[in-house]
C-alpha cells in the first residue's frame, strides 16, 4: 500500500525487530494535534533490578503498554527486569511515532502514533552481534560510534571488535609500545586506552557488549618484528614472506612461533591490558582460523621442536602442538581475567559466577571428528563461519559445544566485492535462519575490511545487518516479502539516527508497497 496507508496495517508500523504478543487498535490513532493544541507523551518506566551486566544470561524482555489519558495525551507504561530490557522498550516506542508527510511537499509535517497497544517483547537469542575487522583497513573511533548507534537501533547486543590481525596492530599497549611503531599503519591509526575504554562504555550505554578479538596463532604478522632486537627471539614466524601463497591464506604472512616461551610473557601483556581495557567481561576471542600447516613446517625452530620430542610433521602432530599453545592462551587469560578482577575489587573477596570463556573460530582444530581430543566444550565457544549447507555445526552441538553462527553464504557482508564471492542482498540476509536450540547462542554478521575502509563501511553493513537483527531478535517464521515495508522504515530510521545506508530499491517501490516484488 502507498504512504496514506500507513497506519491501517499492523505490519507497517510494528517495530522491525521484535516478535510481539501484542494487540493493537490500528484505526485508533492521536490524531495530529490543531493548532494551539498540547497533545504530549508521557512515560513511565519500571525495571525491577539494579543489575548493569551484559552476558549471555541477561534478561532483556519487556512490556510495554500504550493508552491515551483523559487529557488527550498518549501515556505508555514500560515494565523491565534491567536496564537493557527498558531501552530495547524505549526503541519500539520510537518505532511506534511516525512523521507522516516526510515526503510531501507541505511546508511543515505531522507525528502520528497508535493510541492503544499491548506489547510483551523478548529476544530469540542472546548474542546478536555484528563484527567489525579494524586492522586490515583502520576505522575511527568517531565511525564505530555510528555503528554502535546503529546496532541500538536495531536491538543487536554485542559488537565483536576484529581489533588486530596480519596487516596492522591498532592497539597502543603501554607495556609493549613496539606493539604499535612496528605494526600501527602510522600514529593517526592507532587505538590508545582510553579510545578503546570510552568504546566500550559508549556500548554498553546502549545495550551492547563488546567482545574484543586478538587473532592468533595465525594472523599474526606485523606489530610482531621485534623480538630479536629485544633478545625474545622471533615472537612470530614468516613474516611478510613471499611467495606469500606457499605460507599463508593472504598476504601479508604472519603466525605466532608457539614454542618460544619468550611468546607467552608478551601475550601475557596483551591479555591484561584487554581484560583491563574491557574490565568484567567473560568472553575474550582468540581468532584461530586459517593456521598454514606451511609456514610451521618450512620453520627449522618448529621442526626441529617436534623431532626433539619423538613427533613426526603429519597433520595431527600440528594439531597437538597448535593445541598444547590454544591451552596455555586460554590459561593466561582465565589467570589475567581474574587478576584484573581481583585488582577492582579492592582486596575483597571476589566472586565470579562462570569461569571466563573464549571463543574460537571454527577450524581445522574444532573439527567435529578431533575437537574433543583438545578443546572443552565448558571452557570453548565455537563461531562457525561455514555455508549453510555444512553439518559441521550440528554435529558440534551433538558434542555439547555452544555455538555463535555466522553463515558464511549470507552474513559476510565484504562478500561480492572480491574473487568468486557473492554479494548477499537484505533478502538473502534476512532469510537466513537460525536453528532455535539452547546451545546456539546466536549469530553475527561480519564486516571484513580487506575492500572495506572508513568511506564505504556504513553503507557495506547497513541497512542489511538490520535484517540479521530482526532474525536474530525473533526468529520470524515469514520471510523477507512479509518484512519489506517495515524494513523500507528501518532504513529511514537508521538515516534519522545520523547512518548512510544503501539504497535497497527505488523510492517509487517503497512508496508503492508490494508493488516490486
Amino acid at each position: 500500500m502507498a504512504n496514506s496507508g500507513l497506519f491501517s496495517s499492523i505490519r507497517a508500523i510494528q517495530d522491525f525487530t521484535s516478535s510481539w504478543v501484542v494487540q493493537c487498535h490500528s484505526n485508533d490513532m492521536i490524531s495530529p494535534p490543531e493548532p494551539g493544541d498540547s497533545n504530549s507523551l508521557h512515560d513511565k518506566i519500571v525495571v525491577t533490578t539494579s543489575s548493569t551486566e551484559l552476558t549471555w544470561a541477561t534478561d532483556e524482555t519487556y512490556s510495554l503498554n500504550l493508552s491515551v489519558a483523559e487529557s488527550g495525551s498518549l501515556v505508555a507504561n514500560i515494565l523491565a527486569n534491567t536496564i537493557y530490557g527498558a531501552r530495547h522498550a524505549c526503541e519500539t516506542l520510537l518505532q511506534l511515532i511516525v512523521v507522516v508527510d516526510e515526503y510531501s511537499n507541505y511546508t511543515s509535517s505531522s507525528l502520528h502514533a497508535l493510541s492503544r497497544a499491548k506489547i510483551v517483547d523478548q529476544p530469540a537469542y542472546a548474542h546478536r552481534g555484528l563484527l567489525i575487522d579494524t586492522a586490515r583497513n583502520f576505522i575511527p573511533v568517531k565511525l564505530l560510534k555510528k555503528q554502535l548507534d546503529a546496532m541500538a537501533t536495531s536491538k543487536m547486543n554485542v559488537f565483536h571488535w576484529h581489533v588486530t590481525d596480519t596487516q596492522s596492530f591498532p592497539l597502543m599497549i603501554d607495556r609493549i609500545p613496539e606493539m604499535v611503531s612496528y605494526g600501527a599503519y602510522s600514529s593517526d591509526a592507532i587505538y590508545t586506552p582510553n579510545e578503546v575504554k570510552d568504546v566500550i562504555q559508549y556500548a554498553k550505554y546502549r545495550g551492547i557488549r563488546v567482545i574484543l578479538e586478538f587473532d592468533g596463532p595465525a594472523h599474526a604478522g606485523n606489530g610482531w618484528q621485534w623480538g630479536p632486537s629485544k633478545g625474545l627471539g622471533n615472537l612470530a614466524l614468516c613474516i611478510n614472506q613471499q611467495p606469500w601463497r606457499n605460507y599463508c591464506i593472504e598476504p601479508p604472512c604472519g603466525q605466532l612461533n608457539i614454542i618460544n616461551p619468550n611468546l607467552y610473557t608478551v601475550l601475557q601483556d596483551i591479555f591484561q591490558y584487554m581484560a583491563n581495557a574491557n574490565l568484567g567481561e567473560q568472553v575474550f576471542h582468540m581468532g584461530g582460523d586459517e593456521i598454514f600447516l606451511g609456514c610451521w613446517n618450512s620453520t627449522e625452530e618448529i621442526v626441529s621442536f617436534m623431532l626433539e620430542r619423538g613427533m613426526g610433521r603429519s597433520e595431527m602432530d600440528f594439531l597437538i602442538i597448535w593445541s598444547e599453545y590454544q591451552n596455555k592462551a586460554l590459561q593466561l587469560w582465565k589467570n589475567t581475567f581474574y587478576s584484573a578482577m581481583q585488582n577492582q575489587s579492592n582486596g575483597n573477596n571476589l566472586i565470579v559466577q562462570n569461569s571466563p570463556s573464549v571463543v574460537l573460530w571454527s577450524s581445522h582444530l574444532t573439527d567435529p571428528s578431533v575437537i574433543r581430543n583438545f578443546l572443552s566444550n565448558e571452557q570453548y565457544v565455537i563461531q562457525t563461519w561455514l555455508p549453510s549447507s555444512s553439518s559441521v555445526p550440528k554435529e558440534l552441538l551433538a558434542l555439547g559445544y555452544k555455538l555463535i553462527i555466522s553463515t558464511k553464504n549470507a552474513w559476510y557482508l565484504d562478500h561480492g566485492f572480491w574473487g568468486k564471492t557473492t554479494y548477499y542482498n537484505w533478502k538473502t540476509v534476512y532469510d537466513n535462519q537460525l536453528a532455535l536450540e539452547e546451545n546456539i547462542l546466536g549469530g553475527e554478521v561480519c564486516a571484513w575490511t580487506e575492500f572495506i575502509d572508513k568511506h564505504s563501511l556504513e553503507s557495506r553493513i547497513w541497512p542489511r545487518a538490520a535484517a540479521a537483527a530482526e532474525r536474530l531478535w525473533s526468529n520470524p517464521d515469514t520471510r523477507a516479502v512479509e518484512a519489506e515495508s517495515r524494513f523500507f522504515r528501518h532504513r529511514n530510521r537508521l538515516i534519522t539516527r545520523g547512518i548512510q545506508p544503501e539504497a535497497i530499491a527505488p523510492k517509487w517501490c517503497e512508496q508503492n508497497e508490494s508493488q516490486c516484488h
